[in-house]
């Protein structure tokens, strides 16, 4: 019986995180991994929202998912899976959070509706006032994407 339970808290552990290699990135929140057992696994960053691509900083914010992580190998902490089948989690490319580094960069808001980690506001307020990456947008350009989806729902 111990046994029986010890390898169920191993495969629970075992299916709460993710390694591998990102070989596609979809747009400035969501990426594409090859783990050791040869799967595709489709990642949204949790807690965070980048622009849509056809929406001001869109590319942008691909681009600079991208130069974090294509190529490289990552670990995702999972969350959640989303409605889309996603895999929900936190992306860490050696030290680098990168879903936090979205955010510092001004490639990303704090999703409201999904965020816990208080850092993330913090990161986002510093982005802002140092009018980084999307931050040095015209204003009325700056529209989160989550009201932007509405609007063109």
């Amino acid at each position: 019986m111990l046994l029986l339970y010890l390898a169920f808290l191993l495969l629970f552990a075992a299916a709460q995180e993710h390694i591998g290699r990102v070989v596609g990135v979809s747009d400035g929140d969501t990426l594409t991994i090859i783990d050791n057992r040869k799967q595709q696994i489709k990642v949204r960053l949790a807690e965070i929202d980048t622009p849509e691509s056809a929406q001001p900083y869109g590319t942008r914010a691909k681009q600079a998912l991208s130069q974090l992580v294509y190529g490289k190998t990552v670990w995702v902490k999972v969350r959640d899976i989303d409605r889309y089948g996603r895999t929900v989690g936190r992306v860490y490319e050696g030290d680098i959070d990168v879903n936090a580094e979205m955010v510092r960069i001004g490639a990303a808001w704090v999703y409201r509706k999904y965020a816990s980690d208080q850092n993330l506001y913090t990161l986002e307020k510093q982005a802002r006032q140092n009018k980084s990456g999307l931050w040095s947008l015209p204003e009325a350009q700056q529209v989160p994407p989550w009201e932007w989806r509405k609007i063109r729902r």
